[in-house]
């Protein structure tokens, strides 16, 4: 299947079907991977990748600047491999199962929490053009890529989103985005199908404290001042999930690309 991935991308069609789902593919050339069957072959310090990863998505490895380099090419197979997205499935599924179990009043104050980066939106067509690790991450290419709005959804996070409004739950986008942003990050969530929200906070351009500051900062104004519930909250960072206010529960997703403290 991941073979079968790149030679759509590189032969520059606009799709790919994987795990049920059509993707966006990349139509120029794309960072080659080599194939290392999702087994974390390559090692670290004398550690598999896997278990650099398992490190990573626990929070026992913090934080570090990118992934070290021997492990580039496993996280890129990771990422665009069916194991990504059936993890993230098995996240999503038990967020419905708990949201589906909630006994909720019905006075418009239920919300739930979403991140948008690797969360609801995906910058993986970014990530395999420019690489998984290794090099320092580029703000520049970065901020060009966000104004392009062309991220993708990911398809378990939108199905989650559609569910939890038919639940009567009210949606609250929190990003670590800046400000100047808002106008492509508006038009990127609608047009991949997250059509309405109750807010979309985006980090003020001239902050600069911790991501678990800002996000615990703007729970607590969302629960003291606003009046909301947090009824759930889903991220791909720790720091989405860490701190103050963090509401009823939490569920991560996975990310081995990068790390925000």
């Amino acid at each position: 299947m991941l073979l079968f991935f790149f030679l759509v991308t590189l032969l520059g069609a606009t799709t790919a079907q994987a795990g049920g789902f059509d993707y966006p593919v990349i139509t120029n050339q794309i960072h080659l991977l080599r194939p290392k069957l999702g087994a974390g072959g390559s090692f670290i310090d004398g550690v598999s990748c896997l278990s650099w990863r398992f490190g990573v998505e626990t929070n026992n490895i913090i934080d570090w600047k990118t992934v070290p380099e021997e492990c580039e090419d496993y996280v890129g197979n990771y990422m665009l491999g069916d194991q990504y997205r059936n993890d993230s499935q098995v996240v999503t599924r038990e967020a419905f199962r708990y949201a589906k179990s909630l006994n909720l009043t019905n006075d418009g104050k239920n919300v739930w929490v979403f991140d948008i980066d690797e969360t609801t939106l995906s910058n993986l067509p970014y990530y395999a053009k420019h690489g998984f690790g290794a090099e320092p991450y580029n703000e520049t290419s970065y901020d060009e890529w966000v104004a392009e709005e062309k991220a993708p959804a990911l398809p378990e996070s939108l199905k989650l989103y559609k569910k939890l409004r038919s639940f009567g739950i009210k949606i609250v986008f929190l990003t670590g985005r800046k400000e100047n942003t808002r106008t492509a990050t508006e038009n990127n969530l609608k047009s991949v199908g997250y059509q309405t929200w109750e807010q979309l906070i985006l980090k003020p351009s001239e902050y600069s404290g911790t991501s678990v500051e800002y996000k615990s900062g703007e729970r607590k104004k969302l629960e003291e001042e606003g009046g909301y519930r947090i009824v759930g909250n889903m991220g791909d960072q720790w720091s989405d999930l860490l701190g103050t206010n963090p509401g009823i529960r939490t569920f991560k997703l996975p990310d081995p690309m990068y790390y925000i403290s």
